[in-house]
């Protein structure tokens, strides 16, 4: 089913100048380190789910001019996603704890490497779910210890999060599935357990739907363990996506703001989903640029708090 859903266009194989490391993910590891101190060194980018490797590109290439010597890992999300154990899920990830590991993001790692300072780029829903489930097992393995440090971090969500309805359920499976035959199977699937989710929330009072699940979970301020109420997040969003209502997003923003987050909001007009960067170029990367800029500045107050 895979090779059905996530089919390339003849010749687009992989990401230039990335390796595979595993099932959708990619690592391009610089040799230099980053001796900028104002820059990323750790850039981690979660696709939108069926985000084919051209367009996932577009992204790889602007950060490697931006910062051209941080790693990059990239994490596609594959439409069964939504309908796959999360064992099975969990499983495929492993090669991303594995490349954190060896970038030295960790407590474990050598004292005499550069602390890490990690830009996390998440796109829609299907990314989301990547990164919370990521970073629960992140939290497992490292949160006793990721929890005594500060660590430079920053999050942008493009096009993300948002509850979203069956309507918009469809449209996102009927864009990235071609094959008709099998949207029809792949939709019954998703309805019968969106109905299934509804009716145990009704019966048994607690929240099973998945996409309600995911918003809550977003709000939690260390959704990856490095990061904590000091890391900024950029809610990247348009009027004219129509399958994540804006309207859930700036009302995500705003309760991360309540809750004491850094949350900040560029909305567009006339993008579609995911597709900021082809109307507003400029203004999409000034933002990036700017939440990283303000990540640096939560860690210099940190640096001069510790030095009083």
């Amino acid at each position: 089913m895979e090779s059905t859903i996530m089919s390339q266009k003849p010749g687009v194989h992989s990401l230039e100048g990335f390796s595979a490391i595993g099932n959708g993910i990619y690592l391009r590891a610089t040799r230099e380190q980053c001796q900028d101190t104002t820059l990323p060194n750790v850039i981690l980018i979660f696709g939108w789910m069926g985000a084919q490797l051209r367009h996932l590109q577009n992204y790889t290439h602007a950060y490697t001019k931006l910062y051209p010597n941080a790693s990059q890992i990239v994490v596609r999300c594959n439409p069964d996603v939504f309908w796959t154990t999360t064992g099975t899920r969990q499983r495929r990830l492993m090669p991303v704890i594995d490349a954190l590991e060896a970038l030295h993001c960790f407590p474990s790692s050598p004292s005499a490497q550069p602390p890490p300072r990690i830009l996390t780029h998440v796109f829609s829903n299907g990314g989301s779910l990547q990164m919370t489930l990521l970073g629960h097992m992140l939290q497992r393995k490292y949160d006793s210890t990721l929890v005594q440090r500060f660590t430079t971090s920053a999050l942008i969500l493009d096009s993300c999060p948002a509850i979203g309805n069956l309507k918009t359920i469809k449209l996102a499976f009927s864009a990235v599935i071609r094959n008709p035959i099998l949207r029809v199977i792949v939709l019954a699937m998703i309805y019968t357990m969106h109905f299934v989710g509804l009716g145990l929330s009704l019966v048994l009072g607690k929240r099973i739907m998945l996409m309600e699940n995911l918003r809550i979970e977003m709000w939690n301020p260390r959704v990856m363990p490095w990061m904590g109420l000091h890391t900024p997040r950029l809610y990247l969003f348009s009027r004219k996506d129509k399958l994540i209502p804006w309207q859930d997003v700036a009302q995500h923003a705003e309760t991360a703001k309540e809750r004491g987050m850094d949350a900040r909001c560029e909305l567009f007009e006339e993008s579609e989903h995911v597709a900021h960067i082809r109307v507003e170029p400029e203004r999409y990367w000034a933002s990036v640029q700017d939440i990283w800029a303000a990540a640096i500045s939560k860690e210099k107050v940190e640096n001069q708090r510790l030095l009083e």
